[in-house]
């Protein structure tokens, strides 16, 4: 397959540059339904920092463990209680099923819908390409395309990757998340002209930043430093963003923890009063207790951080 040029990028769509909060799908009870109270108070919490979008049904939203009426039912709480645009995770790595999902989102989330978020399905980029374009000739949804082979299991070279994106015009937007992603996004970024964004938890995002990522699409039990730092990068540059990012990082490396990183951050989302029960469902693994002193020592020290953060913005007059 020959790779095509990198498109100029103003001739090329792109999703707009920020923070796209990836929305956590909050359980309850024993038998861990769908808490859509809680879905409705998260989704709100996001747009009122400052989102640019949410992310809904990504990997860390446990798309995988819902049934297709759960995932309809969560794409309407989305619509209904905010008026940010809406990226929507594809679980399905084949055809076939990968289309049925987009249609399905194309019909709960309506005009709202910006791209649906679709794994690299293969390393060879002919496959990875003829698979997105079967996509887009039956929806006509436009696509963010995210290198996670840690969920999808799937490994791809950049140079297979950009090769990709420039053959695919209705790609919108790269999801890097194949460490090291800062080397990905600076390549990425030299050759394609769509925005190209970061994830696993902010982890990286200022070396991100400085690669050329337009920002972060991840989750994060205090998203508005994901946000402050990015708005800070944007004005004053690498200094400016590392001191708002700075307080929270003992956190975000907390809620990174290979194998337990989702049921941490809802436990850190429950101490935030953002959901009502930190459930995980099967085959996510439990919270271990043992952890609980450290949770709690980084969530004091993240609040402690909000709380400066918003009385500088409230004395500047901001």
């Amino acid at each position: 397959m020959q790779a095509a040029s990198a498109p100029e990028t103003s001739a090329r769509e792109s999703l707009a540059p920020g923070v796209w909060g990836v929305v956590a799908t909050p359980f309850q009870g024993s038998t861990l339904e769908v808490d859509l109270d809680s879905l409705s108070g998260l989704v709100e919490h996001y747009e009122a920092i400052g989102t640019t979008g949410l992310t809904v049904l990504g990997v860390f939203g446990e798309a995988a463990a819902l049934s297709a009426e759960e995932r309809r039912q969560v794409l309407e709480i989305a619509v209904e209680c905010t008026d940010l645009p809406l990226v929507v995770g594809i679980t399905a790595l084949a055809t076939r099923p990968a289309i049925e999902e987009t249609r399905a989102a194309q019909e709960a989330a309506g005009g709202r819908l910006a791209a649906v978020m679709v794994q690299v399905n293969s390393a060879r980029p002919e496959v990875v390409a003829a698979h997105l374009d079967a996509i887009h000739r039956a929806t006509g949804a436009k696509v963010v395309l995210q290198d996670y082979p840690l969920a999808s299991g799937v490994s791809i070279s950049t140079k297979a990757l950009i090769s990709v994106v420039n053959l695919c015009t209705f790609v919108i937007a790269v999801k890097a998340e194949a460490p090291p992603t800062s080397v990905a996004i600076a390549e990425l970024t030299a050759a394609v002209g769509v925005s190209v964004f970061g994830g696993l938890g902010g982890q990286g995002l200022l070396d991100e930043l400085m690669s050329g990522a337009a920002g972060a699409m991840t989750g994060f039990s205090y998203p508005e430093a994901l946000i402050a730092c990015v708005r800070a990068w944007r004005r004053d540059g690498y200094e400016a963003a590392r001191d708002q990012l700075l307080p929270y990082l003992p956190l975000v490396n907390f809620e990174q923890q290979a194998g337990i990183a989702l049921a941490v951050r809802k436990e850190c989302l429950l101490q935030r009063g953002l959901i009502k029960d930190p459930g995980v469902r099967p085959p996510g693994a439990a919270f271990p207790e043992k952890l609980r002193p450290g949770m709690l020592a980084h969530l004091r020290e993240a609040a402690e951080a909000l709380e400066a953060q918003s009385t500088t913005m409230f004395a500047g007059g901001f």
